[in-house]
């Protein structure tokens, strides 16, 4: 028989619509005063489809509270000089600039897996910052899953679908999965759909909370890079 799912559906998108109606209401009041529209800028190298995906929900948010979109897509084997020289012409725009943040947990046991400087060292430091005991695990741990089975909170962020199974988790804890993988799908409007690095069904047998995949981390850090983008625009033009 079956065991039925237990653990809190994190609903990131009812948070994510939140924070972008309070953004597009501080744009709507910065353009009003100050004639300024804060714009982000977005430089996609290769073709990966998960970063393509990632751009396009990007591009919607970004009309949808009125931040002004550049977009730039190189070549995947474009050399790092080219992809600086485009960041260093849009330094020159101040309100071209915006950082990504990461939700912050305190005060407990804590695993990453993955040590990309995207997510997973990001991760990692952010939740040191806040007293959390973090261990990183990445291609070389041996016997990754007694570490995971140890953490209070347990972030998954390696790019292999599916990795983290049930028996990886330790019960009651929370599960950020930030894994998006391209599976091959050919009866699929792309040809492909979505999976996390956590198997969800078993997860969502075992933690207390977990946000499904896609659809629930993507949309928080989409509507926070907004919030950094409006934060950057607003100190570059002294407006309060």
């Amino acid at each position: 028989m079956a065991t039925e799912a237990s653990a809190k559906v994190m609903d990131g998108k009812s948070v994510a619509t939140q924070i972008r109606e309070e953004i597009a209401t501080k744009i709507s009041r910065m353009k009003e005063s100050t004639e300024v529209v804060p714009g982000l800028v977005v430089i996609l190298v290769g073709d990966r489809k998960d970063s393509a995906t990632y751009v396009r929900n990007l591009k919607k948010a970004r009309e949808s509270v009125g931040i002004n979109s550049y977009e730039v897509h190189l070549a995947e084997d474009s050399s790092e000089q080219e992809v600086l020289k485009y960041i260093s012409g849009f330094n020159n725009d101040p309100y071209a600039s915006a950082s990504i943040t990461i939700l912050q947990l305190m005060g407990k046991r804590a695993a990453v897996i993955g040590r990309s400087n995207i997510v997973g060292m990001p991760a990692a430091l952010l939740l040191q910052r806040e007293d959390a005991t973090v261990t990183v695990v990445h291609s070389r741990t041996k016997n990754p899953e007694e570490i995971t089975r140890e953490a209070d909170i347990l972030i998954a962020a390696v790019g292999q679908p599916n990795m983290v199974r049930g028996s990886w988790i330790k019960p009651g804890s929370v599960v950020i999965d930030v894994g998006i993988n391209p599976i091959e799908d050919a009866n699929s409007r792309r040809d492909y759909w979505l999976v996390g690095d956590v198997c969800y069904e078993e997860a969502s047998r075992i933690g207390s909370a977990i946000p499904p995949v896609p659809g629930e981390v993507g949309p928080m850090t989409i509507s926070m890079l907004l919030s950094n983008t409006l934060a950057d625009a607003k100190r570059a033009n002294n407006f309060k």
